[in-house]
């Protein structure tokens, strides 16, 4: 599996800039897709959540995570 770390989400949700900053902070690499603006990227996240909507979902090592409350 792709060893890059995927955080799917919206630019307006407080969960997923709180992720973005987080990983930013800490210095490690991840793609950002905005599930808002990318409707491949929405469906990508669809199929890892099994259809479930809440975000942000962040694919690190192939661990999906769904929702992010800091580290």
């Amino acid at each position: 599996m792709d060893d890059k770390i995927l955080i799917f989400g919206q630019d307006l949700c407080q969960y997923t800039s709180a992720a973005r900053a987080d990983f930013s902070r800490r210095k490690i690499a991840f793609e950002y897709i905005n599930v808002l603006e990318d409707d491949a990227g929405l469906e990508r996240m669809l199929k890892l959540t099994n259809g479930r909507r809440k975000i942000p979902v962040i694919v690190d090592a192939g661990k999906i995570t769904v929702g992010f409350g800091g580290s």
